[in-house]
């Protein structure tokens, strides 16, 4: 007799259920605070029901897909839970994708629904048009004569909950495809909550947060820190869209205790010419990650905010947020004379992590190989894509792709990367999709992309090209011909024409490790 036949099934616990009991238990605390609107979480509690009959009745089902392309609100926040509530799956669109890439991640996830701002009603228009059979509506009242977010909750009463949890996908999360696609982790109700709960466990992201959340939504770094605020119920202040001004302005106006602000952005921060008219006190803690930091800034950082701890994290999309984290003690002092600020952290409450050879075994302390782990933070798997499925999950581990090592304290230290992957302000990008665009122009022979030293982004994307005999063309030709094809931070920032052929492998693959090498000589490390 099987364990399924000796005891009852049990409901999945999700994050309706995490929700509900933050309401039941922090109803009289504040939830969000959204442009001089603030609401208790019994408040947004009561509006999630209300949208997820919404959702219900536009004809959302269990599993449906429900997608966002919108800038962070409070209507934003609840209806993440509300699609939730409804059985739905959360997608957040990157609106900085152009049209062409936003609707190839809508041909590849079907939503049921879209809903849409009015910053992004250019391309919600084109979008809705090519998906005649997709619900559309709007979280701007009055915009295209859709239906408002606000009304479909005055004109629906709450219903009866679809219970969603456990391995249930809550949210597909699309990221920079190593095929030139991009490609959607199924993350789920089970990756969420134990995300939650591993960042409570360090500290950050309780009850007792103030948390300014600065997303963007189609961002993990957005995500997880709003999510983990449902499941802790402390307050989540919103930013529309990141300036440093206005940053400034709210962690005073409601004494923000916290936030999460990759390296550039909190380089912008700090250098703002309005920094000194605003009182930070209150922000004991920055996590930072996604790119690298740097000596420099790190010095500027502390000096100017003496009094808030910096935390890194390192994570990613497939892991629902963050899976190791460096506490403030190892930017400073003796830790730091040691070296120990430049690791990426250890692991968090919750990951089993290893540094593994190329046959999947474990390898001493100290020694290269690539950072996998296990834990119930850990995707699903890519929606559709059972073969990267099978690459990136293989043997029961998440194989990151990124290459380091492990100290004997469990520090890790993360020093290249086994992807063409390029970190240029936090925002991940492929090589090979920009290789492409590239490629697409005609005066192309052959173009290698890859990411080169930035003192503002961290990397910014640099091509190498050769051009066909007797064709000439100019590097703003190139960049604004990628343009056309990708979002901007995608598109190249430099462009540099070679006559040579590329070193290739006894394979005749091409080596971008010694094209990359003479940017990068003299450097410890590439990333964090």
């Amino acid at each position: 007799m099987s364990d399924s036949d000796q005891f009852p099934a049990k409901s999945p616990i999700g994050l309706s259920a995490a929700l509900a009991r933050t309401a039941q238990t922090r109803g009289k605390h504040p939830s969000t605070i959204f442009k001089g609107t603030q609401r208790t979480w019994a408040e947004t509690n009561a509006r999630v029901d209300r949208a997820a009959a919404a959702l219900r009745a536009m004809g959302v089902k269990p599993g449906d897909r429900v997608a966002l392309l919108a800038l962070l609100s409070d209507r934003f926040f609840e209806l993440m839970a509300a699609i939730s509530r409804a059985g739905g799956m959360f997608v957040p669109l990157n609106w900085r994708w152009s049209v062409p890439e936003l609707a190839d991640a809508l041909a590849d996830c079907e939503p049921a629904v879209l809903f849409y701002d009015e910053r992004m009603a250019e391309s919600g228009r084109a979008l809705a048009k090519g998906r005649p059979e997709m619900k559309v509506a709007s979280f701007t009242e009055g915009l295209d004569g859709l239906p408002f977010y606000e009304d479909l909750l005055a004109n629906h009463a709450p219903g009866q909950e679809v219970v969603r949890g456990g391995d249930d996908g809550f949210s597909l999360g699309y990221t920079g495809g190593t095929t030139g696609r991009s490609k959607a982790a199924i993350v789920t109700h089970k990756n969420v909550l134990n995300m939650s709960l591993s960042c409570a466990s360090e500290g950050i992201l309780t009850a007792d947060s103030v948390f300014l959340v600065t997303g963007p939504m189609f961002h993990v770094a957005g995500t997880f820190p709003a999510l983990a605020l449902i499941v802790g119920g402390g307050t989540g202040v919103l930013i529309e869209q990141y300036e440093p001004t206005e940053t400034l302005r709210l962690i005073e106006k409601h004494q923000v205790n916290e936030t999460l602000l990759v390296p550039t952005v909190l380089s912008m921060t700090i250098d703002c010419p309005d920094f000194h008219k605003f009182d930070t006190k209150s922000l004991k803690t920055i996590m930072y990650g996604g790119a690298p930091i740097t000596e420099a800034l790190l010095d500027r950082v502390t000096a100017k905010l003496p009094h808030t701890d910096l935390v890194q994290i390192y994570g990613m999309t497939e892991l629902a947020g963050a899976c190791t984290m460096l506490p403030h003690k190892y930017l400073v002092g003796e830790n730091r004379a040691r070296g120990l600020n430049t690791a990426t952290g250890r692991a968090m409450p919750g990951m089993h992590m290893r540094v593994v050879d190329e046959n999947d075994q474990e390898i001493p302390r100290g020694e290269i190989g690539e950072i996998t782990l296990r834990s119930d933070t850990v995707m699903k798997g890519y929606w559709r894509r059972p073969k990267e499925t099978a690459d990136a999950l293989r043997n029961g581990w998440m194989h990151t792709g990124d290459g380091g090592y492990m100290t004997d304290e469990g520090l890790i230290f993360i020093v290249d990367r086994m992807k063409d992957m390029i970190i240029s302000g936090g925002e991940n990008i492929y090589s090979t999709e920009v290789e492409n665009a590239v490629a697409n122009h005609p005066a192309v022979k052959e173009v290698v992309v890859i990411g080169i030293p930035s003192e503002k982004w961290g990397e910014s994307v640099h091509a190498v090209v050769r051009l066909h005999e007797g064709v000439e063309t100019t590097e703003a030709e190139i960049i604004a011909h990628v343009r056309t094809r990708l979002a901007g931070y995608k598109t190249p920032r430099s462009v540099e024409f070679r006559v040579e052929p590329f070193p290739v492998s006894p394979a005749n693959k091409v080596l971008k490790r010694e094209i990359r090498a003479p940017y990068w000589e003299g450097r410890s490390k590439t990333i964090v």
